[in-house]
C-alpha cells in the first residue's frame, strides 16, 4: 500500500515518508533510546548542536539513579522515551531537554534554580510548568483541587504553549506503558486522558498524538468494544487491502492523466473514530461509511479543487457528505476537502484532499510552529501562531470570568467535548463564526461580543424574523437585533443555548447585574426549602458549619453562596445536606445512637403500636413513630420482617433476606428491631402490598404477551415494567404489581415459572 507524501520542491514532488510515531519496546537499554533520540533529532535538524542535550541526558540519569517504574524497568526510560516522542514531532532543542528533565524537580534532589544555572530559563521555564501539572489527580474525591490544578495548566499553556506539549507526549508514553498500573489506576488515567489530554491534542491539532491517546484510552475503558473491532476488522483484511489498492491505482491514473502531481495513500480508521461514530450515528460497523480513507496531498489549493472535481466524476458522491475545511478550516487550523463517495462495488469510501502544508498542520498542529528550519546562522525563523491560539485566548477570558473553579472545569470539559459536531455561520459582513451543532441565534449574538448578547432583543436568519430558540443550520446568515432598553439576558436562554461561552457569559451577567437580587432570592429558596423539609435553618446557621460549606463549593463569605444559589449555580438542597451534615456530626457527639437505641431497650414494657397505614405491623418497643415497608424489598404479609430505626424517617421494615439488611455493618446492626405481622394468621389483608418480580427468559416474540395475560387474568394491575436483552439474547423482566399477600405471590410466581422461554423468576431482594 502506498502511504507516501509530497514535499513540492521546485516543480517537482520529492516523496516523503510518513511516518506514525515510534513505540519502543519496554525494557529497552537506555543507552540504545538515546541513540534512537539523537538520530531523531538528526533526521530533521542534521546541523544542530548536541551537547546540551547530551548534558541534560547524564543529569537526568544520575539524578534517577536507583529509581524504577511500576514496570521495574529504570525510570530513565520513561524521560528518553518522552523526549524521542518530542523529537518526532520536530520540536525544537529546548523542548527536547525540558522532556528528558520533566520528572527531575518533582523526583529527585535538584531544584529548579540548578537546571536555570545549568540550561537557562527557557528550559526551566517549561520544566516548571509540568511539574506543576503533575499535581493532576483523579483519584482524589477532590474536585477543587483538580480544577484549581487545571487552571494552572492554562496559565503555564499561556506562557508557553510547549508545557503542554511536554505533558502531551508525558501522557502518552504513560498510556503505552499502562497495563502495569493496577486496573482502578489504569480507568482513572484513561478517562482521563479522555476528558482533557485527548481533546487538547485535538485542539492544538496535533492528530499524530490525539489519535494515539484516543486508541489506547478506549482499550482500558471500553476493552470488549476494541476486542471485537480488532476482530472484525481483521476478518477481511486482505479483501480490504485489495480495495484501499484498487481505488489509489484507479484515481492516481486520474489525476495525473489531467496533469495533477500528487501523491496517494490509504488507511482503515483509527479504532475510537470508528467507535465515536457507531455511539454518535447508533450504527453497527458494518454500517459505518467512511471505514476506509484515501488521502491525496498535491501541490496547491487549486489542484485540491481539481483532484475533488475528477474523484466526484469518477465515483458517486453521496449527498451531505462533503465538507470543504479548506475554505471554513476547523477552529484548530486543520484544512482538507472531506467527501464520502460509493466505490465500484457499492462500498462507502471517504477520500480527504489537502496540500502538503496543510498535511503537516494536520499532523503536527501547534507543534509544526517550532520545528527547526534552517536559516542563516541556524537561527529559527518566526512564524506568528497567534490565529491557532485563539481558542486558548479564549479559556484565557473565561478564567478571568469565574470565579468558582469547578464551573471553570465543567466549561473546560463541555468545551473539549469530543462528540460535539460544529456548523458554521455568518455575520451580515460575511465574517465566519464557529458554533456548536443545535445553536441558536443567542449563541450567535454572544460569539460576536458580551454586550451583543446582552442587549439582543430578538434575530433575523436568512433576512426572516425567526424566534430565538431556533436552531442554525449550517451556512446561515444571522443579523442580531439589540436595543439600548433592554433589560439584559433572561434565565430562560440558559436551557437553549449550546455554546460553554454563552453560557459563561449569561451567568456572568446575572452575578454581576443582580447580585444583590440574586442574594435576596438565595435566601428566600433556603427558608422555603427549610420549610418544605421542616428543617430548622436557626440550627443549621452556625459559624463553624457554614465555613465548611464555603470551602466545600469554594466560595469566600456567605452572600457568594446565596447568590450562587439564586442565580441557579447550586441548588438549595445540596447546601441544606451539607450543613445537615455537619450539624449532624456535632449532634451525634450529644445524642448517641446508643442513647437512642438504649431508649428502644428500656421502653420494652411499653404497648407496641399497630401502624394505622396500610402495612398493619407491629413494632417491639416504639409508640408513636411512623413506620414504613422499604421500597428496595417490597415486603407482603406472609413475609418475615424486621425493623430498621433511621434517621428521622421512623422505622423502616425490610424482609429479613433482605440484601441491605444482610450486607448490614455491625453499627447499623444496633438498629434493628423486632416487627411482626399484626393481623391474625390465616386471616387475609384487606388491602394490597407493591411486590416486585424479576424474570429471567430466553428473548422470543411474545413472552410479554403471556405474562401480562396471567397478571390479567388473575385481576392484578402491574405498576411497572422494564425490560431489557443482553447481547446473548436472554432478557431481564422486572414487572412491579399489587397483591394481597404472600400467598397471592407464590401463586404468581408458580404460573409464571411455567411460561415458556422464561427460565427463572425471583423476588427484589434490595
Amino acid at each position: 500500500m502506498d502511504t507516501g507524501l509530497t514535499e513540492k520542491t521546485g516543480n517537482k514532488i520529492k516523496r516523503v515518508d510518513e511516518k506514525e510515531l515510534s513505540t519502543p519496546a519496554d525494557f529497552t537499554d537506555p543507552e540504545v533510546l538515546y541513540g534512537k533520540l539523537i538520530e531523531a533529532i538528526k533526521a530533521y535538524h542534521p546541523s544542530t548542536d548536541l551537547t546540551m542535550i547530551e548534558k541534560a541526558y547524564h543529569l537526568a540519569d544520575e539524578a534517577h539513579k536507583g529509581q524504577l517504574r511500576k514496570s521495574g524497568e529504570p525510570y530513565i526510560i520513561h524521560p528518553i522515551c518522552v523526549a524521542i516522542i518530542l523529537a518526532e514531532l520536530e520540536l525544537d532543542k529546548e523542548t527536547i531537554i525540558a522532556g528528558i528533565l520533566h520528572d527531575v524537580v518533582e523526583d529527585t534532589a535538584y531544584t529548579l534554580e540548578e537546571i536555570t544555572e545549568m540550561f537557562g530559563s527557557e528550559v526551566a521555564l517549561l520544566v516548571d510548568g509540568v511539574t506543576k501539572l503533575t499535581q493532576l489527580n483523579y483519584s482524589k474525591d477532590k474536585v477543587e483541587l483538580q480544577a484549581e490544578n487545571l487552571r494552572k495548566m492554562f496559565l503555564a499553556m499561556a506562557k508557553d504553549i510547549r508545557v503542554i506539549l511536554i505533558k502531551l507526549a508525558d501522557r502518552l508514553h504513560n498510556l503505552r506503558t499502562l497495563q502495569y498500573q493496577k486496573p482502578e489506576k489504569q480507568i482513572e488515567k484513561a478517562r482521563e486522558t479522555m476528558d482533557i489530554y485527548a481533546p487538547l491534542a485535538s485542539r492544538l491539532g496535533i492528530s499524530k498524538i490525539k489519535v494515539e491517546l484516543d486508541d489506547l484510552s478506549l482499550r482500558y475503558l471500553e476493552p470488549e468494544v476494541c476486542e471485537e473491532l480488532e476482530e472484525k476488522i481483521a476478518l477481511r483484511k486482505e479483501e480490504r487491502t485489495r480495495f484501499i489498492n484498487g481505488i489509489i491505482e484507479e484515481v492516481g491514473e486520474q489525476i495525473r492523466s489531467v496533469g495533477i502531481e500528487a501523491e496517494i495513500s490509504g488507511r482503515i480508521k483509527h479504532f475510537f473514530s470508528i467507535y465515536k461514530k457507531m455511539v454518535n450515528q447508533n450504527k453497527t460497523l458494518d454500517q459505518i461509511y467512511d471505514l476506509f480513507a484515501v488521502r491525496i496531498i498535491v501541490n496547491s489549493v487549486k489542484d485540491c479543487y481539481a483532484a475533488l472535481g475528477v474523484i466526484h466524476e469518477m465515483y458517486k458522491p453521496i449527498p451531505g457528505r462533503f465538507k470543504d475545511y479548506i475554505a471554513m478550516p476547523k477552529a484548530n487550523m486543520y484544512q482538507s476537502l472531506h467527501t464520502t463517495l460509493i466505490g465500484p462495488n457499492g462500498t462507502p469510501f471517504e477520500i480527504q484532499i489537502r496540500t502538503f502544508d496543510m498535511h503537516r498542520t494536520a499532523e503536527y498542529g501547534i507543534a509544526a510552529h517550532w520545528k527547526y528550519k534552517e536559516t542563516q546562522g541556524g537561527a529559527k525563523s518566526s512564524d506568528t501562531e497567534e490565529e491557532k491560539l485563539a481558542w486558548l485566548r479564549q479559556i484565557l477570558e473565561w478564567q478571568q470570568d469565574m470565579s468558582d473553579s469547578k464551573e471553570f472545569l465543567s466549561s473546560i470539559k463541555d468545551d473539549l467535548d469530543l462528540f460535539s459536531d460544529r456548523i458554521y455561520c455568518f455575520t451580515p459582513t460575511g465574517d465566519v463564526k464557529n458554533l456548536p451543532a443545535g445553536s441558536c441565534p443567542v449563541d450567535f449574538a454572544y460569539a460576536i461580543h458580551s454586550a451583543v448578547g446582552n442587549k439582543m432583543v430578538g434575530a433575523r436568519v436568512n433576512g426572516k424574523l425567526v424566534p430565538i430558540e431556533y436552531e442554525l443550520q449550517n451556512g446561515d446568515r444571522i443579523e442580531i437585533i439589540t436595543s439600548q432598553n433592554a433589560k439584559g439576558p433572561s434565565r430562560d436562554w440558559l436551557a437553549i443555548v449550546k455554546s460553554t461561552q454563552a453560557k459563561n457569559k449569561i451567568n456572568q451577567w446575572f452575578k454581576t447585574e443582580l447580585k444583590d437580587d440574586n442574594i435576596v432570592r438565595g435566601k428566600e429558596l433556603l427558608q422555603a426549602y427549610c420549610k418544605a423539609k421542616g428543617v430548622q435553618f436557626s440550627d443549621l446557621s452556625k459559624p463553624e458549619f457554614l465555613d465548611v460549606c464555603m470551602r466545600k463549593y469554594g466560595f469566600r463569605d456567605w452572600d457568594s453562596v446565596l447568590a450562587a444559589i439564586g442565580h441557579g449555580a447550586l441548588k438549595e438542597g445540596q447546601i441544606i445536606n451539607r450543613l445537615q451534615e455537619e450539624y449532624n456530626k456535632k449532634v451525634k457527639k450529644e445524642v448517641t445512637d446508643e442513647t437512642l437505641l438504649e431508649n428502644i431497650g428500656s421502653n420494652k414494657t411499653a404497648k407496641p403500636m399497630t401502624t394505622r397505614a396500610k402495612a398493619g405491623i407491629i413494632v417491639q418497643g416504639l409508640d408513636d413513630v411512623a413506620v414504613h415497608l422499604s421500597k428496595c424489598c417490597s415486603p407482603v404479609p406472609g413475609d418475615e420482617i424486621i425493623g430498621f430505626v433511621t434517621r428521622g424517617r421512623g422505622v423502616s421494615v425490610h424482609r429479613t433476606d433482605c440484601i441491605n439488611i444482610i450486607n448490614a455493618s455491625e453499627e447499623d446492626r444496633h438498629r434493628m428491631i423486632t416487627a411482626e405481622w399484626s393481623m391474625p394468621e390465616g386471616e387475609k389483608a384487606s388491602e394490597s402490598y407493591y411486590a416486585e418480580l424479576i424474570m429471567y427468559a430466553n428473548n422470543r416474540n411474545g413472552v410479554l404477551l403471556d405474562i401480562s395475560r396471567i397478571f390479567t387474568e388473575n385481576k392484578i394491575d402491574i405498576m411497572s415494567l422494564n425490560s431489557r436483552t443482553s447481547k446473548q439474547g436472554t432478557a431481564t423482566i422486572t414487572i412491579g404489581f399489587n397483591v394481597k399477600g404472600k400467598e397471592q405471590l407464590q401463586y404468581l410466581i408458580a404460573k409464571l415459572s411455567a411460561v415458556e422461554s422464561i427460565l427463572d423468576v425471583t423476588r427484589t431482594t434490595g
